[in-house]
């Protein structure tokens, strides 16, 4: 991992949203919040970079604003590099595999990972994921159809969820 990362901010109808990435444009935190320090502390230990500075990053922040417009796809086309042990590392794989559109419950999203009796593994998963809208974890709601568990809040959640379905 460098030692220097690059953040930049673009405003969405559901706020601002920021994003970090390396130097290979891969996404290491992203979220609905105007603060790139507290995306950098989301950063796994042993990916996190020495310093995050502001930069442009017009493609990364064009494909959040490519979303915004209707292109649900083009999040998930993006390259995101998080760090955790196999199982997350696969279930966030599994979650940019959900279709726009489509959502699952955590249950749902365990047997995808393979792991059907996982759920709160497959819960972990979300909660944990740096990546927001690049790893679409807003994708995954409770077996009740209630949405829960969205760490930039469920009005946010049922925001992108209803722009994916429109």
């Amino acid at each position: 991992m460098s030692e220097t990362a690059r953040w930049a901010t673009v405003n969405t109808p559901d706020g601002p949203f920021t994003l970090i990435a390396d130097d290979n444009d891969r996404i290491l935190a992203s979220g609905w919040v105007d603060d790139p320090d507290y995306l950098a502390a989301l950063i796994h230990s042993r990916i996190q970079p020495e310093t995050v500075r502001h930069a442009p990053l017009a493609e990364l922040t064009g494909a959040v604003e490519a979303y915004y417009a209707g292109d649900h796809d083009i999040v998930t086309k993006i390259p995101v590099r998080q760090h955790s042990g196999d199982f997350l590392l696969h279930a966030w794989d599994v979650l940019r595999a959900v279709d726009a559109g489509e959502v699952v419950t955590y249950s749902e999203f365990a047997e995808r990972a393979g792991n059907a009796p996982a759920i709160r593994a497959a819960a972990s998963a979300c909660a944990r994921n740096a990546a927001a809208l690049f790893v679409p974890c807003h994708r995954v709601i409770g077996k009740s159809g209630k949405l829960t568990g969205f760490r930039y809040g469920v009005d946010i959640k049922r925001s992108l969820l209803e722009r994916e379905a429109a």
